[in-house]
């Protein structure tokens, strides 16, 4: 793929990996996918800090919720390749993560813990009001086991949607990863009380062997109207 252009990477020519005795045949076979995968290769060319940014890019490309002035809440923010997104779309951006993240234009970032119950106010005042969208790419450690990496990263969906609650505007817009299977009964539940449309979406960026799938519930209702 050449720099600059887009990341469906037609035309290149596969990089193979040699053996080499200081690596693992799992570090070799992750060596060679990075080598490979046409969207590390862009998100290296256009300056974001992960491959992850695309999938923020297509899922903004479907449902068209980055606007310029909307504020942003992006948690579980590091290393940061969504909230630069969100910024070079002309967002207000604010980003919270446990994590340490180096500094990105045009974002206010908070180390902090997302269960700490000061933790949504102060986001809300960071933003000068309620947000318009809140988003989150957090995913625990995977353990291999798919069932217990699915409860796992439901529990901070669940998380951020505690934050939702306090701090999204009505109308607003949330963007959250999940698993493949949908999402537990309870947070699909949840998430339907909570938002007049949700969407289940895997974009191209996310890569065809991962579980991953994003949902997107539109048009944040009221409290008293999402129980």
């Amino acid at each position: 793929m050449k720099s600059g252009g887009d990341a469906s990477g037609r035309g290149r020519v596969p990089v193979k990996v040699k053996k080499d005795r200081t690596r693992t045949q799992s570090s070799r076979t992750w060596l060679q996918r990075q080598l490979n995968d046409p969207y590390v290769a862009a998100a290296r060319s256009k300056g974001f800090r992960s491959r992850a940014a695309f999938k923020l890019v297509e899922l903004n490309e479907k449902f068209r919720f980055l606007k310029k002035g909307a504020k942003v809440l992006d948690l579980g923010a590091a290393p940061g390749g969504w909230s630069q997104v969100a910024a070079k779309a002309g967002a207000v951006v604010v980003a919270a993560d446990v994590l340490q993240m180096e500094e990105i234009p045009g974002v206010t970032f908070f180390k902090c813990d997302l269960t700490d119950a000061d933790v949504p106010a102060m986001l809300k005042q960071a933003l000068d009001g309620p947000a318009d969208i809140v988003l989150t790419d957090m995913a625990a450690p995977t353990t291999g086991h798919r069932a217990t990496d699915h409860i796992r990263t439901i529990a901070l969906v669940e998380i951020a949607l505690d934050v939702v609650d306090d701090v999204l505007r009505p109308g607003g817009t949330f963007v959250g990863k999940v698993f493949q299977g949908g999402s537990s009964n309870e947070l699909l539940v949840r998430l339907k009380k909570s938002f007049r449309e949700v969407k289940h979406v895997k974009p191209p960026a996310s890569r065809a062997e991962s579980v991953e799938l994003y949902v997107v519930g539109l048009g944040f209702k009221e409290k008293s109207a999402g129980g």
